[in-house]
C-alpha cells in the first residue's frame, strides 16, 4: 500500500533543492553577464533545467507525493549534470563553483529521499 510521504522527514532533501534553485537561478544570470555568453549556453541550460527540476521537487515533497521519490530521482540526474558543467568553469567563475557545489548536496539529498521513500513503500 503505498502512502503519502510525510514532508518534515524529508526536510533536508526540500532545503538542498530550494537552495539548489537559487543557485542555479543566480548561475544562469551571472552567466548571461559573461563576456563569452556563448561560451556558457549549456550552463546556462543546465541551470534553468536544475532550477526548475528542483522548484518541482520540492513542490511534490512539500505535498506528501507518493511520486516525489520518482521527482527526486531525476532530479539528483539533471543536478549531476548540472553540477558537471558548471564544474567546468568553477575555477574561474565563482557562481559556477557555488552553483556546483549546490548541485552535489542536492544530487546527494534526492538519491537519499528516494530510496528512503521506495524503502518506504516496499
Amino acid at each position: 500500500m503505498e502512502t503519502a510521504l510525510a514532508p518534515q522527514h524529508f526536510q533536508e532533501c526540500i532545503e538542498a533543492c530550494q537552495d539548489c534553485a537559487v543557485s542555479c537561478d543566480a548561475c544562469a544570470e551571472a552567466c548571461l553577464g559573461e563576456v563569452d555568453v556563448k561560451m556558457m549556453v549549456n550552463c546556462i541550460r543546465l541551470d534553468r533545467d536544475c532550477a526548475r527540476i528542483c522548484y518541482m521537487a520540492v513542490a511534490f515533497m512539500a505535498s506528501g507525493s507518493p511520486h516525489a521519490a520518482d521527482v527526486c530521482q531525476l532530479c539528483a540526474h539533471l543536478c549531476e549534470a548540472c553540477a558537471t558543467e558548471c564544474g567546468k568553469h568553477a575555477d574561474h567563475m565563482d557562481h559556477c563553483r557555488q552553483c556546483a557545489e549546490a548541485c552535489r548536496k542536492c544530487a546527494e539529498e534526492c538519491r537519499k529521499m528516494a530510496q528512503g521513500a521506495h524503502a518506504m513503500a516496499a
